[in-house]
């Protein structure tokens, strides 16, 4: 089977259609496929204003929409390009698909009327987004784990917020029993690379603190370490991009749009 694996495309489509598609048998995404500017700018500039003292900027209704309705439509032109090339299993990234429950709570709250992308993608044909679980799939276990906050994460950055620190406690454990369950699989579908390899931040704009520190998952690396699969794909650290071997098993962060093409 000739499987093609792209990293977060954050609503990219020209690099897209520049990959070569004929005769895949199967693309799988790791997440953040919709692009996410307007929401990025407003997040790193209340970082930056958090270290400084300053009082977050106003997030107004107007603000949520034009956020939304960015990843929204991005998302969804991505994803009917590629169903019509061939099947797509993707997993939720940090970026884009949120629940119906949070979409009509947003819209009840904001005084808004967002449509969800998670029921437009039901509605496309040759698209599958597989929640926490794995698929076998011509002969192929594969697992697909969702990002989640990982406890390393908050150690490495120094999260202070208590609750923040309780959710991620709670989400790392989470993950655990998904990977456990999961056992040994062929290939490994996650959003974040495996803590200290191919996961170190250094891109403009970020706060002079975060340089260098690493945002990988300790988890995912552990599960590596424990069950070596044949490959895991991942993405998240853009800057991140390459590929390094765990052992057996081998490992690619894509990048932004990066691809990896493999016949299993």
């Amino acid at each position: 089977m000739k499987i093609l694996a792209i990293g977060d495309i954050h609503g990219n489509l020209e690099k897209i259609k520049k990959i070569p598609i004929n005769e895949i048998d199967l693309i799988l995404l790791n997440g953040d496929i919709g692009q996410a500017t307007l929401a990025r700018k407003r997040f790193f500039e209340n970082v930056k204003r958090k270290q400084q003292g300053l009082p977050k900027l106003e997030y107004t209704s107007k603000d949520r929409k034009e956020d939304y309705l960015e990843i929204h439509n991005s998302t969804l032109s991505i994803l009917k390009y590629l169903a019509e090339k061939s099947k797509v299993y993707t997993i939720k990234g940090n970026v884009g698909i949120s629940s119906l429950s949070k979409i009509n709570k947003d819209n009840k709250k904001y005084h808004l009327n967002l449509p969800s992308t998670l029921e437009k993608i039901k509605q496309i044909k040759n698209i599958y987004l597989p929640k926490n679980c794995f698929r076998n799939i011509n002969g192929l276990k594969i697992g697909f784990l969702e990002y989640f906050i990982d406890s390393s994460w908050i150690k490495e950055f120094k999260e202070k917020d208590k609750k923040k620190i309780k959710e991620a406690k709670k989400e790392t454990e989470k993950a655990k029993r998904i990977l456990d369950n999961f056992g040994m699989v062929d290939i490994l579908i996650c959003h974040q690379p495996p803590f200290g390899y191919l996961d170190k931040v250094d891109f403009p704009g970020i706060p002079q603190n975060w340089k260098g520190k690493h945002a990988g998952s300790k988890l995912i690396l552990d599960y590596i370490k424990k069950y070596s699969p044949k490959y895991v794909f991942c993405g998240h650290i853009h800057e991140g991009k390459g590929n390094v071997k765990i052992g057996k098993t081998e490992v690619y962060n894509l990048g932004v749009a990066g691809y990896k093409i493999i016949s299993l």
